[in-house]
């Protein structure tokens, strides 16, 4: 029995090794909270067996044999210093929610990737090969050049949840009439303004896109990326080719923050498959304090690139002494020193936020709104209460609200007496954590776990080469035959024949009429 037990352990190790794949996972972009999107990626990859390469500027940690690290972290000096701080978006610096600087911004910094001496001898050497390329798509479609130069499938990860920009790459873009813009504010249904800046908006960027977006990333790639192709013996695509040739799309979402849209097969949801399977342990001091809190914990963190620290000193003073006046256990993620602090008050540098977010004593979660701690506090079913600062928080914030788990606070200098408010309502009233329990087991009644999905979808597109038969019949058909132009003008020129073919023969008629009666008379 001892040896077929044995037996079945070395078949099952043969059939993993059989089934490994080398993949390259691109997640440069310089921010923590795409990184642990990231690692995600990476963790259930190294799960599924497969050898990962992996281009990130942030040191993936206890990383194993199967696991080769790409540094870019030189990509952190190409970030803007001082415009997505707190103070500054609060005195109306709104220059990093400009959709052409954002894009300018990420081209160079994919551009400074490509041009990384790490990632230049995985470009250059022939003999560096890949099964699948799966990457970040972040306002820019430069990564899929990489695909290009390896020759094998491709898979955007959207960090948020699928939109029309990239909904088009692999169907249509949706109807701007019950969809909405990730970066909006509102949800469907939409009245007639909302729908008409909608389409406004989706008009704007298309045209945005085509005449300067566009072409900015095309020059990158043709310039970078399409010659390296060319030394391999295959001739470049475009980079348009390569825009409506990718296999799959990921979203780092579900339904239960979502929209229930209609998409195509070659979407699938991920979301929360970066949050671990077993909840860590919390640090023995942190333990002692929320299992001690007798009155029950809140937990306030502005996530991993908006730092409290940067807030303006009044905007500190009065939420100290408004924490300060709660019977409450307060967790502030704060990357400072904080002197002279109440007793209920608790500074973190570093704040394990999945383990926090498990603790029973935890009664609200005061988040900037972004989609990874939205994700995690349904996953955990907490409560929360919003203070969402730019990009998607808004829109997440909210469908929060909507979903009834959720209050929204606007962030200003004199926020700290509506916090209080909300702090207060939240934790008096049940329906609000009854809410993120009943979104939470919708978030997890799923056939199979996310990352269990990642996996499985990632291996058939290997298996497939490319999955083209989950392939939209959308993406082969132009513009003027999804809109009937070519039968609109058909069917104008018939009418229009039809009209002077009567109007002739009326003519005719009238006319032999009226000889008819000249005769007669």
């Amino acid at each position: 029995m001892e040896k077929m037990k044995i037996c079945w352990v070395l078949f099952s190790i043969m059939l993993a090794i059989g089934d490994a794949s080398k993949i390259l996972v691109v997640y440069p972009f310089p921010s923590r909270s795409h990184a642990n999107l990231g690692d995600g990626i990476v963790r259930n990859m190294l799960k599924a067996g497969h050898e990962v390469t992996y281009i990130t500027p942030f040191e993936f940690k206890n990383a194993p044999p199967s696991l080769r690290q790409i540094d870019v972290s030189n990509l952190i000096d190409l970030m803007p210093k001082g415009l997505l701080t707190i103070k500054a978006l609060m005195d109306g610096n709104n220059i990093s929610l400009n959709i052409a600087f954002m894009t300018y911004m990420v081209t160079e910094i994919f551009k400074g990737m490509i041009l990384n001496e790490n990632v230049q001898k995985i470009l250059t050497d022939p003999n560096e090969k890949f099964d699948l390329v799966i990457a970040e798509w972040m306002m820019s479609e430069i990564p899929a050049g990489i695909g290009a130069v390896y020759d094998c499938p491709f898979i955007w990860i959207s960090s948020v949840e699928i939109h029309w920009i990239l909904l088009r790459f692999i169907d249509q873009a949706p109807n701007p009439a019950f969809t909405v813009d990730i970066m909006t504010t509102y949800t469907p249904p939409l009245n007639f303004v909302q729908r008409a800046i909608e389409l406004w908006n989706q008009v704007k960027l298309t045209v945005l896109n085509y005449v300067i977006l566009d072409r900015i990333q095309d020059n990158v790639y043709s310039t970078y990326l399409a010659p390296i192709v060319e030394k391999r013996g295959r001739k470049a695509p475009t980079l348009d080719e390569l825009r409506y040739n990718v296999s799959m799309i990921f979203s780092n979402a579900y339904v239960d923050t979502s929209s229930a849209l209609s998409l195509p097969q070659s979407h699938k949801y991920i979301g929360g498959y970066h949050i671990d399977e077993k909840v860590k342990p919390l640090p023995e001091d942190l333990q002692k304090l929320m299992d001690g809190a007798k009155n029950g914990v809140i937990y306030f963190s502005m996530g991993s690139n908006l730092k409290s620290a940067d807030m303006p000193d009044e905007l500190k003073a009065t939420l100290v002494e408004m924490f300060a006046s709660l019977p409450y256990t307060v967790l502030w993620k704060f990357e400072e020193v904080f002197p002279n602090l109440p007793s209920n008050i608790h500074i973190l540098k570093w704040a394990p936020q999945q383990s926090i977010l498990a603790h029973p004593n935890l009664r609200v979660f005061i988040t900037h709104g972004g989609l990874l701690s939205t994700t995690e506090t349904v996953h955990f079913g907490v409560p929360i209460i919003g203070i969402p600062v730019f990009a998607d928080q808004f829109i997440n914030v909210h469908r929060a609200e909507i979903r009834g788990f959720a209050k929204r606070v606007d962030l200003s200098y004199t926020m700290a007496g509506e916090l209080k408010k909300a702090i207060l309502e939240v934790v008096s009233d049940k329906r609000y954590a009854e809410k993120a329990k009943e979104l939470s087991f919708i978030h997890h009644d799923r056939p199979v776990k996310p990352g269990d999905e990642l996996i499985h979808w990632v291996n058939h597109v290997i298996r497939t080469r490319g999955a083209r038969h989950l392939r939209s019949p959308a993406l082969g058909v132009p513009f003027y035959q999804k809109m009937f132009l070519d039968l609109a003008v058909v069917l104008t020129i018939v009418l229009a024949l039809s009209y002077i073919l009567l109007k002739r023969a009326w003519r005719y008629f009238r006319s032999g009429k009226s000889k008819s009666s000249k005769k007669n008379n």
